[in-house]
């Protein structure tokens, strides 16, 4: 058996040789170009957009960012409006619950002790009760079970000379049996009716 041989190649005549070079050279190369001009297009789109952003972020310095909450004084009316027990009236405006016993108006401020969030006042059950972490408290704010570690805070109540009540909740008393402080019956703490 002989071993198949490789031929040597067929040889170009000179003059196709060189028809396929100036062939060859005369194809157009856009496709590195057209590649170029779409790398600098991105790259131009990148840089204008940076620096739009930076533009907007810089507008947006001059229009700071305000919060708008309530105001901490509130008129809530006279002491007539508002029946015995719990009333939610102002739970939604103010975060407030306002607490009529007799012969005393008392308004709890409507947050846990615990981590700060809003109890729900269940009609049913006679209590205030957190649903982040299961405190209760009874009507009057006093916590009795969960990890809140003191009662509710009262806000500061007054009567106003035209018979109406005036409720401040930046102004704040508490009550901490295990560090001796019970401000619930300073005045300001509730109003005789």
């Amino acid at each position: 058996m002989r071993s198949p041989i490789a031929e040597p190649p067929a040889k170009v005549p000179p003059a196709a040789s060189a028809a396929i070079v100036r062939e060859e050279l005369s194809r157009p190369t856009t496709l590195p170009v057209d590649i170029n001009r779409e790398r600098r297009r991105l790259i131009w789109a990148c840089i204008w957009g940076y620096l739009g952003v930076n533009f907007l972020m810089f507008l947006r310095f001059f229009f700071p960012r305000a919060l708008y909450e309530p105001n901490t004084i509130v008129n809530i009316g006279f002491p007539s409006n508002f029946q015995s027990g719990v009333n939610q009236q102002f739970l939604q405006s103010n975060r407030i619950w306002v607490v009529v016993e007799p012969g005393r108006l008392f308004v709890i401020f409507a947050r846990c002790t615990h981590l700060g969030c809003t109890p729900d006042w269940l009609q049913q059950q006679d209590m205030f009760h957190c649903p982040c972490h299961g405190s209760e408290y009874d009507p009057e704010g006093i916590n009795f079970a969960g990890p809140a570690p003191r009662p509710m805070d009262r806000c500061q109540a007054s009567l106003l000379s035209n018979g109406t009540i005036q409720v401040d909740t930046s102004r704040l008393f508490s009550q901490d049996p295990r560090a001796g402080v019970d401000h619930f019956n300073d005045p300001g703490a509730y109003v005789t009716i």
